[in-house]
């Protein structure tokens, strides 16, 4: 067998490693055209099931694809290209109706599997194996299926009956930053990898001198598209609403610090979250911290009263939407200092221009992830003719709204002084 280091570019050196050492559940490979994702992907399954035989542990994969047509195409011609590459052909038993690849030494199989209706989920339930379980699943062009509720289905009918199990996900970060997949990718969690790649991190030998010129011709004539395209940036529509974001981590120490704080309550409960926040606002650098988040559905007040009260740390007002003002009456009557927003006409446009003449927004991703998401994807709608619309959208934006009613106060007194200037 050859070394597999050999036939990887050195950008996947680490993530190989981390592969074999099982360290992560879920890898996340993000990248552009030509960046060889999707060809790690092919090497590094049939390499892990054949080090798993050699360990005794019988191991299955299932490569998936949105619609069954592109298979054979994809992960099924990726896969062969992967053995081929390793030079262990002769080990592997290779079937075109149905498509399957045996490992011939044990009977480890490679299943092939689409979801080309909403519900087709369910039928990969019934997915068996002569022997062992499915430990790895590779889902190829991520962003065609239909979200997370889905992939978490799928992953449930499947991973079952073994333990370390490892899921690939490969696709081209969509250009529209709310799609569920850039969406996804924020959100942290330890048992996930988010590993990103380019053809610039390939030797160019391997791509071909074609393959260059048209990067490079994309890159002189539309630059945004050859950003998304070749560097597998989410670059948006053009029309991100926030460009003052900065996602990090802010630290205790840094919080133990805050002077002017701040709180917003968006009410929710069926189907949009309840959404608090606790923020400082620092007036003379004109930045805000976003620090502290509840966000839940199917919460109730009272519960929402004792989350608060768990994590609230000043005695500052909590200035909540005032279109529920039963809401706010019942968190005052459990203790808390609530006030409804004043409003008024225009108060969402003065509110959001307001965030987007901060000179920064911090927002701490791991102590507020839906925060830092809905933030982060905020773009402009539009309309049938490609134009942007006027109008701040009217979804996902729960934080949003909360922070706009923390940050009352100064949004009209800001409001106040523009509309009272006079020019001499």
């Amino acid at each position: 067998m050859i070394n597999p280091y050999d036939l990887i570019a050195k950008h996947f050196y680490d993530l190989l490693d981390d592969a074999l050492d099982c360290k992560h559940t879920h890898y996340w490979l993000k990248g552009g055209r030509g960046s060889t994702k999707s060809s790690f992907i092919g090497i590094v399954i049939p390499l892990m099931m054949m080090i798993d035989a050699q360990n005794g542990i019988h191991s299955n994969a299932v490569a998936m694809r949105k619609v069954g047509d592109t298979l054979a195409d994809s992960v099924y011609a990726q896969l062969i290209w992967g053995i081929e590459m390793l030079d262990v052909s002769d080990f592997w038993d290779i079937k075109v109706s149905p498509l399957k690849l045996t490992y011939k030494p044990t009977g480890q199989t490679i299943l092939f599997r689409s979801c080309n209706n909403k519900d087709d989920y369910k039928k990969l339930k019934s997915t068996k194996f002569k022997k062992g379980f499915c430990k790895y699943l590779w889902f190829e062009e991520l962003d065609e299926f239909f979200g997370m509720e889905e992939i978490r289905s799928i992953i449930q009918s499947l991973f079952r009956g073994g333990k370390d199990y490892e899921a690939f996900y490969s696709y081209n970060p969509p250009k529209m930053l709310q799609s569920w997949v850039n969406a996804e990718v924020i959100n942290d969690r330890p048992d996930r990898l988010v590993h990103s790649s380019t053809y610039l991190d390939v030797p160019a030998e391997w791509l071909g001198e074609e393959f260059i010129q048209e990067a490079e011709h994309l890159k002189k004539t539309n630059e945004l598209a050859y950003r998304n395209e070749y560097l597998g940036e989410a670059t948006g529509t053009g029309g991100k609403i926030f460009n003052n974001i900065t996602l990090r981590e802010i630290t205790d120490e840094e919080i133990s610090h805050f002077d002017n704080i701040l709180d917003g309550n968006d009410f929710g409960y069926a189907v949009d979250p309840d959404c608090y926040l606790q923020m400082n606002y620092e007036k003379t650098h004109k930045r805000l911290f976003i620090f502290s988040e509840i966000y839940k559905v199917g919460i109730s007040n009272k519960k929402l009263s004792i989350e608060i009260k768990k994590t609230k740390i000043s005695k500052s007002f909590i200035t909540c939407d005032s279109a529920e003002p039963k809401s706010i009456a019942e968190l005052q009557s459990y203790g808390l200092r609530v006030k409804g927003a004043k409003k008024g006409p225009d108060s969402v446009e003065y509110g959001i221009k307001f965030l987007q003449e901060l000179e920064e927004i911090v927002i701490d991703p791991k102590r507020c992830p839906n925060t830092a998401r809905e933030f982060d994807l905020y773009e402009y709608e539009k309309d049938k003719f490609g134009n942007f619309k006027s109008s701040y959208p009217d979804f996902n934006n729960h934080s949003i709204d909360s922070a706009r009613y923390g940050l009352e106060d100064y949004t009209i007194r800001r409001n106040w002084e523009i509309s009272n200037r006079r020019v001499i």
